[in-house]
C-alpha cells in the first residue's frame, strides 16, 4: 500500500491552516449551531412560563421550578462533594511508592496515563454523579414542599401515638435522606477504594500488608458511616411498620401492624438499631486501632442478628404464638385497622340500617301510589342515548358529543327541579371535508352550543325529550344569552390559533349559510410577538408557526384544552376525577371539574389502587380517573374546580375546609385556591357528589361496613360489587345519579343522591344497597346511607336475567330482529320501597329507519313479579296489580249525540263535549311521559266532562217527551 501520509519515499505534503475567513466561518457556524440547541432546549421551558402566565398560575409554575432548581443544586452539589472529597483524600492518603511489585508495575501504567488528567478526571466524575443525584433528587420536590410546609392531621396513629402528618408528611422526607445517604456513602466507598487501589493503598495480590493504615482509616470510616445510616434506617423502620402493607387473611391489602409486627418485628428492630449504633462505633475505632478484626466481627454479629432476630425470630411467633388462635391475637390490631381505614376513606360516619327487602304489605295500591313520589325515575340513561344525541342534535358532521352523556339538575318552566342529561356539542375534526392546516387550527376552532333532555321522560317516539337544542340552541338556556361556543371541552385535544387576521367558522345556520368569528377571550399566549412564535414552532413541530401569513397581531394559540389536562397543569398535586361536567353557571359554560388530596402514609389504613378501584362498565372504554396506578389510603374531594368552556379560565375552590392535606398544599401554593365561601350560589346548585370518590368508599364498604373485628375476620359478611347486569364484559356496575327517598325520611322529599347495590361475596342475591347526598347544596351533602338486606332479595343479575326470560321480552326481541334492529338495555336502577327494592330498566330499540336507541319499554320488577310494558306508568300499574293490571282504559268521547230541542242545552253538551276531548288528550300525554299522577287527574277530570255531558242529554230528552205530551192532547181537543 502506498504511504498516503508521505515518507522516506516520497515527498512530504504539508498542509496549510484553513484561511482567516474560513476559520471565521466555521467559528459562526459553530456558535449558530450552539445557540441553535440552546434555544431548542429553552423553547420548552418558555412556552410553559407562558402558558402558566396566561392561566393566571405563574407562582405554581415558578414554585415548581424554584424548588426543583434547589433540590437539584443543593443535593447534586452534596453528592458532588461527598464523592470527590473522599476520592481526593483517597489520593492525598496515597503511599510513597518503593518496592515495585507485578501488580504495582501494571496499575503504574494507568497512573502515568491519567496523571496529566487528574484534576479533569475528578472534576468529571464528580460532575456526572452530581447531575444523576440532582436529577433524582428535584424529583422528590412533593415530598420536601409536604414535608416543609405539613399540618398537623390532629389525629394520633395508636401503637406510637404521634400526630398522622409525621407518616404522611415527615417520613417519607426522612426515608429519602436515609437513601440519599446510603447513595452518598457506597459511590464514595467505591471511588475511595478503586483510587486507593490505583495508588497502592489497597493490594490484592502483592505480599505483605493489604491495606495501608491511612487506607484503613478512610474505608473504616466509610464503613462506619454506612452502618450508622443503617441504624437510622432501622430506627425509621419502625414507625413504618405502621404503613407497612402485606397480605393478611383479614384483608389482601392490609396495612399497619400485626400481633407478629407489635411483638416481635418492632422490638427486633430496636435491638438491631442497638447492634448497628455499636458496630459503627467499632469502625470508627479504626482510627485509633488500625485494625478491622473488631468492626469485622461487629459486622458479622449484625448480619447474623438480623437473620435471626429480624427473620427467624418473628417467624417462630407467628408459627406457634399466633396461628394457633390467630382471630384472638389479631383481634385488637384488625380493630385498629378498621378504625383507621374508615377515618381514612371518610365513611366512618357511614349511617347503617337492616331493612328486610321484602313486604307482606296487601295494599298494593298504596304502594302504586307510594312509587309515584319515591323517585324520580330516570329513563334516559346516559351511557345510552349519546347516539341519540348525536343523530338529533350533531347538525354537522364536525360536531360531536362525549360518552357518556353527563346528569345534572335544572328547574323547569314551572320552577320545579328536575333531573336533566346534558352534552356539549363540540368540535370533531374528523368530520371536516378538507383537512388542512388551515383548517385543523384556525377555521375548525370551537364547538357551539349545550344540549339538554329530560331525564324522566321521552317524547311519543321515543326519542330525548329536548329542552334546549337546535343551531344555535333554543330552550330553557337561551332566555339567558348564554356564550355557546364551545372552544375548552372533553374532545377538543388539538391547538388552535385564534384572533388574528384569519377568521374562524362559528357555525352553519340554516338558510343563513356561514357565521363567522374572532376570538375575543382573554385566555390563550399572544403568538403577535416573533420570538413567541419561533418558541412555539419548535416546541410543537409546527415551522409554519413561525413564518405563516394568518398569523399576526392579536393572534393567540390555544393548547391544553381538556378541563382534566388544564386542573391537573394548574394544581399538579391533585388526583383528577375522571369525569369532568358542564353545567351552565349564569351567561357562560363552566366544566366542573371534581380533585382529591390523598396520601399513602395514613397509618393503619389499608390501601387501594385508583385505577382498579374506580373501573366499571363505561371506564374501560370512555374515562377513567387520572393517576390509574397511585395506591392511596386517605383520600378526600378536598377541591371543585371549574374551567370556562369559552376562554379556559380556571379556578380552584377549597371544599373541605378540614383537610390537611389540602391546607398543606395551600401553604405551599399560597393563593391559588378560592375560600369555600367564595363559591358562586348558582355554581353551587351544580355542584354533586363526585362518582370516582363514591365507587373509592364503595369498595371500601364491601368489607368495612363490618365493624366487628372477629365477624371481620371471618369475612362471612363480605361483599362485592355486582358486575353490570346490562354488560357481558363482566365488569362492575357504574353507580348511578338519581333523585330519591331513603326509608325513613319521608318528610324530607327526593334527594339528588348517588346510588349502587352490592351483593354478598360469590351469591347473586342482593346483600346491601348505598345512596349518598349528592347535593352540595344540602345540609347532608356527603351523609352515606347503607341498607344491610337481612331477607333473601333478588339481584340485579338475578332481576336482569328473570326480565330476559319473560314471553314478552321474547316477542320484543323478535320483533326487533325482524326489523332489522337491535335492543338496548338502560342503566337498571334500584329504589327501596315499602320495604322492598323497586327495579326499573328502561330497553330501547336500536336500528332500522332509526339507527339511534329509542326508549320503546319499560322493565319493572318488584317482590317475586317482573313486568315488561309499554310505559312506566303501566308497568308499575301492572307489578302492584292496580286496576286489573292495566291502566284504567280511557272513556272515548261521544260522537254522535241527539241535537237536543234547547239551544242552551245544546251548548252545555258542546262544551262538555269539548272539555272530554281535552281531558283525554291531556290523559295520553301523561301516560306516553309515565306521569301517573297527571294521568289520573286527567281522567278525573274526563269523568266529570262526560256526567256533564249525560246529565245534559238527559235533561235535553226529557223536555222534549214533555213538549210531544202535550201536543198531542191539544190536537185531540182541537
Amino acid at each position: 500500500m502506498p504511504d498516503r501520509g508521505g515518507g522516506p519515499s516520497g515527498p512530504r505534503i504539508r498542509v496549510g491552516r484553513p484561511s482567516r475567513r474560513v476559520r471565521t466561518l466555521l467559528m459562526t457556524l459553530g456558535i449558530l449551531a450552539m445557540l441553535a440547541m440552546v434555544f431548542v432546549m429553552f423553547a420548552g421551558f418558555w412556552t410553559d412560563w407562558l402558558w402558566y402566565r396566561s392561566v393566571h398560575y405563574s407562582s405554581v409554575f415558578t414554585t415548581t421550578l424554584w424548588t426543583k432548581i434547589g433540590l437539584f443544586s443543593f443535593f447534586g452539589v452534596l453528592m458532588a462533594v461527598a464523592v470527590g472529597l473522599n476520592i481526593w483524600l483517597a489520593h492525598r492518603l496515597r503511599p510513597p511508592l518503593s518496592a515495585m511489585s507485578l501488580e504495582q508495575q501494571s496499575l503504574d501504567r494507568y497512573r502515568m496515563g491519567i496523571a496529566p488528567f487528574k484534576k479533569w478526571l475528578l472534576l468529571g466524575i464528580t460532575a456526572l454523579v452530581g447531575l444523576i443525584a440532582g436529577a433524582s433528587a428535584s424529583g422528590q420536590w412533593r415530598t420536601w414542599l409536604l414535608w416543609v410546609n405539613g399540618v398537623p392531621f390532629g389525629q394520633k396513629d395508636p401503637q406510637f401515638h404521634l400526630d398522622v402528618s409525621f407518616y404522611a408528611f415527615d417520613l417519607p422526607w426522612y426515608r429519602f435522606l436515609v437513601g440519599f445517604g446510603f447513595a452518598a456513602t457506597v459511590l464514595s466507598l467505591i471511588a475511595a477504594a478503586l483510587t486507593h487501589y490505583l495508588y497502592g493503598g489497597l493490594r490484592i495480590t502483592s505480599p505483605g500488608a493489604r491495606a495501608t493504615g491511612a487506607a484503613t482509616g478512610h474505608l473504616s470510616v466509610l464503613l462506619g458511616v454506612f452502618v450508622a445510616l443503617k441504624a437510622v434506617a432501622y430506627w425509621l423502620d419502625r414507625y413504618g411498620l405502621a404503613v407497612k402493607s402485606s397480605d393478611f387473611k383479614a384483608s389482601s391489602n392490609w396495612t399497619g401492624l400485626r400481633y407478629v409486627d407489635a411483638n416481635a418485628y418492632l422490638p427486633a428492630k430496636t435491638i438491631l438499631f442497638c447492634i448497628a449504633v455499636i458496630c459503627a462505633l467499632l469502625f470508627f475505632a479504626t482510627l485509633w486501632r488500625r485494625t478491622w478484626q473488631l468492626p469485622v466481627i461487629g459486622f458479622g454479629l449484625m448480619v447474623l442478628s438480623a437473620i435471626l432476630i429480624g427473620g427467624l425470630y418473628p417467624a417462630i411467633v407467628q408459627k406457634f404464638q399466633v396461628q394457633p388462635n390467630e382471630q384472638a391475637k389479631e383481634a385488637p390490631y384488625i380493630q385498629k385497622n378498621i378504625d383507621a381505614t374508615r377515618m381514612a376513606y371518610g365513611i366512618d360516619k357511614t349511617e347503617v340500617d337492616d331493612y328486610k327487602g321484602t313486604t307482606a304489605a296487601e295494599d298494593n295500591a298504596k304502594l302504586r301510589s307510594d312509587a309515584d313520589t319515591a323517585a324520580s325515575y330516570r329513563l334516559i340513561d346516559p351511557n345510552v342515548v349519546t347516539p341519540a344525541f348525536q343523530q338529533l342534535q350533531q347538525e354537522r358532521k364536525y360536531y360531536q358529543f362525549a360518552v357518556p352523556l353527563d346528569v345534572d339538575r335544572y328547574t323547569d318552566k314551572n320552577g320545579k327541579e328536575q333531573d336533566t342529561v346534558v352534552g356539549l356539542r363540540e368540535l370533531n375534526l374528523n368530520g371536516i371535508d378538507k383537512r388542512n392546516w388551515i383548517n385543523d387550527h384556525f377555521t375548525y376552532t370551537h364547538g357551539y352550543g349545550m344540549i339538554a333532555a329530560k331525564g324522566t321522560s321521552v317524547d311519543s317516539t321515543g326519542s330525548p325529550d329536548f329542552t334546549e337544542s337546535g343551531l344555535p340552541t333554543k330552550g330553557q338556556f337561551d332566555k339567558d344569552q348564554y356564550e355557546q361556543r364551545i372552544y375548552y371541552g372533553e374532545k377538543t385535544e388539538q391547538y388552535s390559533i385564534v384572533g388574528g387576521p384569519q377568521k374562524e367558522l362559528d357555525y352553519e345556520a340554516e338558510g343563513k349559510g356561514q357565521k363567522t368569528t374572532s376570538f375575543q377571550g382573554k385566555g390563550g399566549v399572544s403568538l403577535s410577538n416573533p420570538f413567541n412564535r419561533a418558541a412555539y414552532a419548535v416546541a410543537f413541530s409546527e415551522p409554519q408557526i413561525l413564518y405563516s401569513g394568518a398569523i399576526g397581531e392579536g393572534s393567540k394559540i390555544l393548547y391544553n384544552r381538556t378541563p382534566k389536562q388544564r386542573v391537573e397543569a394548574v394544581a399538579p398535586w391533585l388526583t383528577i376525577d375522571g369525569d369532568p361536567y358542564p353545567a351552565k353557571i349564569g351567561k357562560r359554560i363552566q366544566w366542573v371539574v371534581d380533585a382529591y388530596t390523598t396520601t399513602n402514609g395514613y397509618p393503619y389504613a389499608s390501601r387501594t389502587t385508583l385505577g382498579e378501584t374506580t373501573a366499571d362498565s363505561l371506564t374501560t372504554r370512555q374515562r377513567a380517573v387520572v393517576a390509574q396506578q397511585n395506591q392511596v389510603n386517605y383520600i378526600r374531594n378536598s377541591v371543585k374546580a371549574t374551567v370556562d368552556a369559552y376562554d379556559g379560565t380556571v379556578t380552584l375552590y377549597q371544599w373541605d375546609t378540614k383537610d390537611p392535606v389540602l391546607k398543606t398544599w395551600m401553604k405551599a401554593f399560597p393563593g391559588t385556591v378560592k375560600a369555600k365561601a367564595d363559591i358562586p350560589e348558582e355554581l353551587l346548585a351544580h355542584l354533586r357528589y363526585p362518582q370516582d370518590m363514591f365507587k373509592v368508599q364503595r369498595e371500601l364498604l364491601t368489607r368495612y361496613h363490618v365493624t366487628d373485628p372477629v365477624q371481620f375476620y371471618s369475612g362471612s359478611d363480605a361483599w362485592q360489587v355486582p358486575d353490570d347486569p346490562t354488560n357481558k364484559d363482566g365488569v362492575a356496575v357504574p353507580p348511578y345519579y338519581l333523585s330519591m327517598k331513603m326509608p325513613g325520611a319521608e318528610k324530607q322529599g327526593n334527594k339528588f343522591s348517588l346510588t349502587t347495590t352490592f351483593t354478598p361475596n360469590g351469591r347473586p342475591n342482593l346483600g346491601g344497597f348505598m345512596a349518598i347526598d349528592a347535593d352540595a347544596a344540602s345540609k347532608d351533602y356527603g351523609t352515606i346511607r347503607l341498607l344491610r338486606v337481612t331477607d333473601n332479595v333478588q339481584g340485579p343479575q338475578q332481576v336482569q336475567s328473570k326480565l330476559n326470560g319473560l314471553p314478552e321480552v321474547a316477542e320484543f326481541v323478535r320483533n326487533l330482529r325482524g326489523s332489522d334492529s337491535e335492543i338496548d338495555y338502560g342503566n337498571l336502577l334500584t329504589v327501596p320501597l315499602g320495604g322492598g327494592f323497586l327495579y326499573i330498566e328502561p330497553v330501547y330499540a336500536r336500528g332500522g329507519s332509526a339507527n339511534y336507541p329509542l326508549l320503546k319499554k319499560v322493565g319493572v320488577s318488584y317482590g317475586d313479579k317482573t313486568v315488561f310494558k309499554d310505559t312506566l306508568a303501566q308497568a308499575l300499574n301492572a307489578v302492584f296489580g292496580v286496576d286489573g293490571a292495566e291502566p284504567p282504559p280511557p272513556a272515548k268521547p261521544p260522537t254522535d249525540t241527539t241535537k237536543p230541542p234547547s239551544t242552551g242545552t245544546n251548548a252545555t253538551v258542546e262544551q262538555a263535549i269539548k272539555d272530554a276531548q281535552k281531558a283525554y288528550d291531556d290523559g295520553q300525554k301523561a301516560l306516553q311521559k309515565g306521569d301517573f299522577a297527571a294521568y289520573g287527574k286527567a281522567q278525573q277530570e274526563l269523568q266529570a266532562a262526560l256526567q256533564r255531558a249525560a246529565d245534559a242529554e238527559a235533561k235535553a230528552k226529557g223536555s222534549s217527551g214533555g213538549a210531544a205530551a202535550g201536543g198531542s192532547t191539544g190536537g185531540g181537543g182541537g
